[in-house]
């Protein structure tokens, strides 16, 4: 069984986009040489909203990228510079990436929000907003 991530993450202030995206760079550089990773696409939508969705090997594989590296070092940031984000994990018998459309519905259905220190209203109000890629 592959174990599936996609994360939704809306930055709160256009100038928190240069830095976030360096940290973009160099967290799927080393999302490329994980032990584990079988896929992996990135996405944006207008309102500074980032998405990735992931396929590793087994949720093993999975933590050991996210606890190290450029992505253990850019994880404390979002906390500033977002104030929406979102996770989803599931597990799926495929080890190929699933269509955005099932992803967002995973999210929306099964996700949780992340914590952020200056969060959206929907966010305060624990509002998923997983449908659409709004």
């Amino acid at each position: 069984m592959a174990h599936v991530s996609v994360t939704r993450l809306k930055l709160r202030k256009g100038r928190f986009f240069f830095p976030f995206l360096w940290n973009t760079i160099l967290s799927q550089m080393q999302a490329k040489r994980a032990d584990g990773l079988l896929a992996m696409t990135l996405r944006n939508r207008p309102g500074h909203v980032y998405w990735t969705l992931t396929v590793w090997r087994d949720t093993a594989a999975m933590k050991a990228f996210m606890t190290s590296g450029a992505h253990l070092k850019a994880m404390p940031k979002l906390l500033e510079w977002c104030d929406e984000a979102a996770v989803s994990h599931w597990q799926q018998e495929s080890e190929a990436l699933p269509r955005w459309a099932e992803a967002e519905e995973h999210l929306a259905r099964e996700g949780r929000l992340s914590k952020v220190r200056n969060p959206s209203p929907a966010h305060a109000a624990g509002k998923l907003l997983g449908t659409s890629g709004k």
